[in-house]
């Protein structure tokens, strides 16, 4: 009696305080906006964890309060109801256990169904074994407590298989392989604690003593809740580790990205900026160019003929290509020396020099419409 007091009390507070301190942890995380399958995963491994806290005090208020013996099948119905609830939160969790390997073949067939709806096909499934257990068992001295416990073991043995295995993936993820030794003795304590149960105790009282044998099973139920808290303690940790370092080099590597972006669109505009300068330089070239040429074309507008000069040059268009100067003097009946005098003005007001003066004057003439002014032609000289 003083070993299930012992192990129920032990058990209720560690797992009723470590489940509270859990459910905290998950309202944080979930605030944060963590990846919900992770964060879940926390909630169901709290739950796993208050399923056993739960299920220690309920014994221990059958015990003290309604003065029932550790022996009485109501005692094991609850013992039983609270374990594979407990497995059923620990499968629920499995799926959020973060690894790069294969899922073993009971995780893929939680991850194919929604959470209520393997809640509701498991429990349905366990609840009509267990009510044909209760049925069969209640009223019949013939069936054991160890036959009760019969419903509970294949499935503690499944659950603590898949928990190995996802574990010892996760850690071997997070470069802890050193974790799969306490992960494989979470393993063994759980296979001896549920096959412990199952032995009858007649036969265990003809090999040690009833003390001893309680010892063990109280050390052995002990050890594997311990064990797994504090491998689901790491577990948290190196993953709230990883989240944060994981978050770090995203940013780091989301501003590395953003550093190549903005190098690139630099390089870009350098390109760009290179571009514009030579077409600025070809723009402002092309604008001294046009302004030299309005420049001439003032310059050419402020030149001022006198009427003489005027009709000198617009006789020179018409019949400078044809005639001499002294013939152009005579059909104009002036003298050779007066008409090479307004030429001489003309080319000093034209700026003309050098050979060829004849042909620039004519040119000029033309192209300023100095032929109106002429007053012989060809035609008539003739």
């Amino acid at each position: 009696m003083l070993h299930f007091i012992l192990e129920n009390s032990v058990t209720a507070i560690a797992c009723l305080i470590t489940a509270f301190v859990i459910q905290r942890i998950y309202h944080k995380e979930k605030q944060r906006k963590d990846p919900m399958r992770t964060v879940d995963g926390i909630k169901w491994f709290g739950l796993a964890i208050w399923a056993w806290g739960i299920g220690a005090l309920v014994n221990l208020v059958l015990i003290y309060g309604l003065r029932m013996q550790i022996t009485d099948k109501i005692v094991i119905y609850f013992g039983v109801l609270f374990s594979l609830v407990n497995s059923l939160f620990i499968l629920l969790s499995l799926p959020s256990i973060e690894h790069y390997k294969r899922r073993n073949i009971i995780v893929r067939m939680v991850e194919r169904f929604s959470e209520r709806e393997f809640s509701i096909f498991f429990g349905g499934i366990l609840m009509m074994i267990t009510f044909v257990f209760i049925m069969a068992s209640y009223n019949n001295q013939a069936i054991s407590n160890s036959f009760i416990w019969g419903i509970d073991i294949p499935i503690s043995v499944v659950v603590a298989f898949s928990l190995l295995n996802e574990l010892k993936e996760a850690f071997i993820n997070r470069k802890m392989k050193f974790m799969y030794l306490p992960c494989f003795a979470l393993f063994l304590l759980i296979i001896v604690a549920v096959t412990l149960r199952i032995i009858p105790q007649n036969q265990i009282d003809q090999i040690v003593s009833p003390e001893f044998w309680a010892l063990v099973r109280v050390t052995t139920a002990l050890s594997y809740k311990i064990l797994f808290i504090l491998l689901f303690s790491i577990l948290l940790y190196s993953w709230k580790f990883l989240s944060e370092k994981e978050l770090k080099e995203n940013t780091i590597g989301k501003l590395e990205g953003e550093k190549k972006k903005l190098v690139k669109e630099i390089r870009q505009l350098r390109i760009a900026n290179e571009s514009h300068l030579s077409t600025i330089d070809m723009l402002q070239k092309k604008r001294r160019e046009a302004i030299e040429k309005v420049r001439d074309l003032e310059k050419a507008t402020r030149i001022v003929l006198s009427d003489r000069q005027k009709e000198v040059l617009g006789n020179l268009g018409v019949c400078g290509s044809d005639k001499s100067y002294t013939e152009i003097a005579e059909a104009m009946r002036i003298s050779v020396d007066g008409f090479q005098a307004h030429i001489y003005q003309i080319k000093k007001i034209l700026n003309i020099s050098g050979a060829g003066g004849k042909e620039q004057l004519i040119a000029f003439a033309i192209e300023h419409n100095l032929l109106e002014h002429a007053t012989i032609s060809l035609k008539s000289d003739e």
